[in-house]
């Protein structure tokens, strides 16, 4: 039997691109339907989303990032990356003979030991040498400045944590000379006249560069809790979800820690990370290691 011909009205093109078109929709579409070979109408549908059209009108704080904080922001990402050469990825803060140990075995041991190194012990500490650091190199304060810079290098309880914090701290300063120098650098730098350690380094060339206190101790307190991680997923081993999962736990224990470094004077420095320390001293006599700290 011969197939019946189909003769409904096909639906116009606009009916069908108007059933298309979402509430969401997120950007311009203009449809040109040509009739013929002589008429040519044009429907233009615009989206009720102002900010991903072709304007610069600010919308809802789209752009309400200014030049300096984009700079600010860009230079802290850049400084505080795992790919900035300061060889962080090379230290463990003693989570190595952690590991060896027994101490941290899992994701929730890991995400244990990180939050007590980072709320009682080092994370704390580097950050409140971090903020005074930051204050006096803004003050231009050179006195403030080098005994800080002295104290933070006196703190460190372990020969492998000075030279893991040292180096890093020397490798930061030299880069920033090189490749992110600044007026007033140098004189800083020589004002401490002796080891910089890393947190150090950071929190002073942060204010030289005119990049706000708070930004900068968040970014230091990420930076150093992802390096943890990191050794501590090589090590254990972890795969890279539990990885992201332990980062995520310790969130509001950076936030947390930082707020308080903020806040704190000198005078309220102070380790309870016995164990953490006891790790550090024990993986210098570490029979197999691949970390240097």
């Amino acid at each position: 039997m011969p197939r019946r011909m189909d003769t409904r009205r096909p639906k116009p093109i606009r009916t069908l691109m108007r059933a298309m078109i979402t509430r969401r929709t997120i950007m311009a579409i203009t449809m040109t339907t040509i009739i013929g070979t002589t008429s040519i109408a044009s429907t233009t549908i615009s989206t009720a989303i102002p900010m991903l059209m072709t304007t610069s009108d600010p919308v809802d704080g789209w752009d309400a990032i200014d030049e300096s904080e984009a700079a600010a922001l860009y230079r802290l990402m850049t400084w505080l990356s795992p790919a900035f050469p300061v060889g962080a990825f090379s230290y463990s803060s003693g989570i190595e003979w952690a590991v060896e140990a027994g101490d941290v075995a899992d994701a929730g041991s890991l995400r244990d030991w990180l939050s007590s190194m980072l709320s009682d012990g080092t994370g704390f500490c580097d950050g409140v040498f971090l903020a005074h650091a930051h204050r006096a190199a803004s003050m231009r304060d050179e006195g403030a400045l080098h005994d800080i810079a002295e104290l933070a290098s006196a703190f460190v309880p372990s020969r492998e944590r000075q030279l893991e914090t040292s180096a890093q701290g020397r490798a930061f300063i030299e880069i920033a000379r090189a490749a992110w120098n600044r007026d007033g650098l140098e004189a800083l730098v020589a004002h401490c006249d002796g080891v910089i350690v890393y947190p150090v380094a950071v929190g002073l060339v942060s204010s030289v560069h005119a990049i706000p206190l708070p930004a900068t101790m968040h970014a230091f307190l990420h930076a150093l809790v992802s390096n943890w991680i990191s050794a501590g997923a090589r090590l254990v081993p972890l795969g890279q979800t539990d990885s992201q999962r332990v980062l995520a736990a310790l969130e509001p224990v950076v936030v947390a820690t930082a707020k308080r470094a903020l806040a704190a004077s000198l005078d309220n420095l102070g380790s309870a990370t016995f164990r953490a320390d006891l790790a550090c001293l024990r993986h210098e006599t570490q029979y197999t290691r691949l970390f240097r700290s």
